[in-house]
């Protein structure tokens, strides 16, 4: 990969007056030819240190935001529109990373346009940054540069990453209220195990007599929570760690990405949510002419979900096999039987991309509605669940007290 150099350029435009600036390139020269690019005649250019005093860049680990899944459709529409008006590749990188609000992604995209200045194509110097750019990007770019459609390609990017990011707002809203709340609840049990038990405990210290069971217990958990709490807060942190390093390994996935598909209430959602991305992106890598197999394979390490990934492996089998696509997906539980049979007329009538289509978009309204669904669901049983817990503990809190009545009766 090329490190890149700062340097300060001086240049004049059509006009006459004189521009200045800041820009990266791994050399002078590229520097130079980047201000021409520019529209400007070179007056002056000399590196200059970056990242010192005043002007260094200060990053919290935890709180940068990274580049997300909208920075890049956002990053291909524009670079689409620029490409379809006539700007050359050279021209619409420089100014998308000069425009771009995301400075993480600012940097990549000069880094990128000084590869593609260097004489390589725009997907290979994207795939050197494939933790950032998603393997379908990579590769229907890679389709419109071979195709002569990049224009298209980049739409297709952009239309599927909108899509998505839909969708991901629609289960994060419908998760939203859930957590908050599940929060809350836990907050408060742990508040009162720890300050509210220990002052009914001395006061019951001194009543004599046996205290009822659930009592009992809520005193146990309270005396507890000396050692408990700092060890839930550890294995918390240890959890998060390991959860962050693990969860994308085929051991975790094969393990948690089943369950959950069978979870009681968010189950049918995550179902509907993987369907609908496995359609949306089959059907977009099918329009761009990449071949069938190579779609399959991205489209399953893109599906978001262990189940789905491992059927179309099994389909990639049948179809190298000159078999159907439809055929293993029947057998697949995950795949409802509608789905198999669009897919299967799909590829009767040479019509599989509009099927897809169809699919994807039946999909995505069925996660909304799904979503609006649970959200409605969700709000009067998380109440319940609030008032059982903690109205629990307040009863079993206050039993000793109907006791105590009784032995003055």
């Amino acid at each position: 990969m090329v490190t890149n150099l700062a340097f300060a350029y001086k240049g004049r435009n059509t006009a006459g007056k004189v521009v200045k600036g800041r820009l990266d390139a791994a050399s002078e020269n590229a520097a130079m030819s980047r201000v021409r690019t520019m529209g400007l005649t070179p007056i002056s250019v000399a590196e200059v240190a970056v990242g010192t005093g005043f002007n260094a860049e200060i990053k919290i680990p935890g709180f940068s935001k990274g580049i997300t899944l909208k920075d890049l459709a956002v990053m291909s529409r524009q670079m689409a529109t620029m490409t379809s008006a006539g700007l050359s590749l050279l021209r619409t990188l420089n100014i998308l990373s000069e425009q771009t609000e995301n400075k993480e992604l600012a940097k990549i995209l000069t880094s990128i346009r000084n590869e593609v200045e260097t004489g390589i194509s725009l997907s290979e110097a994207m795939e050197k940054y494939s933790t950032v750019f998603p393997p379908i990007m990579i590769n229907l770019i890679r389709a419109g540069e071979t195709g002569g459609f990049l224009e298209s390609s980049l739409n297709s990017v952009a239309g599927n990453f909108e899509s998505e990011t839909k969708l991901r707002d629609t289960i994060k809203s419908a998760l939203a209220y859930p957590t908050i709340v599940l929060i809350m609840a836990v907050v408060a049990v742990i508040g009162m195990l720890t300050f509210i038990v220990p002052v009914f405990e001395k006061m019951f210290a001194g009543f004599g007599g046996e205290l009822p069971l659930p009592t009992q217990v809520l005193v146990v958990l309270s005396r507890a929570m000396v050692w408990l709490l700092p060890l839930l807060i550890v294995g918390g942190i240890a959890f998060s760690v390991w959860w962050r390093k693990n969860k994308n390994t085929e051991q975790v996935r094969r393990v948690v990405d089943p369950l959950k598909l069978k979870l009681p209430v968010f189950g049918p959602l995550m179902t509907k949510l993987a369907i609908a991305r496995f359609s949306r992106n089959f059907s977009t890598m099918i329009g761009a002419g990449v071949p069938i197999l190579q779609s399959l394979n991205i489209v399953g390490e893109t599906s978001g979900n262990w189940v789905v990934e491992s059927a179309l492996r099994k389909v990639q089998e049948s179809v190298r096999q000159g078999k159907s696509i439809a055929g293993p997906l029947s057998l697949e539980p995950v795949f409802p039987a509608m789905v198999v049979q669009m897919i299967a007329v799909g590829e009767d009538a040479g019509a599989l991309q509009q099927m897809l289509g169809k699919i994807a978009d039946f999909y995505d309204q069925e996660v909304q509605a799904t979503a609006e669904q649970l959200t409605a669901l969700i709000e009067p049983l998380m109440i319940a669940f609030i008032g059982v817990v903690v109205g629990g503990m307040i009863i079993a809190l206050y039993m000793p007290m109907f006791t105590i009545f009784e032995y003055i009766k």
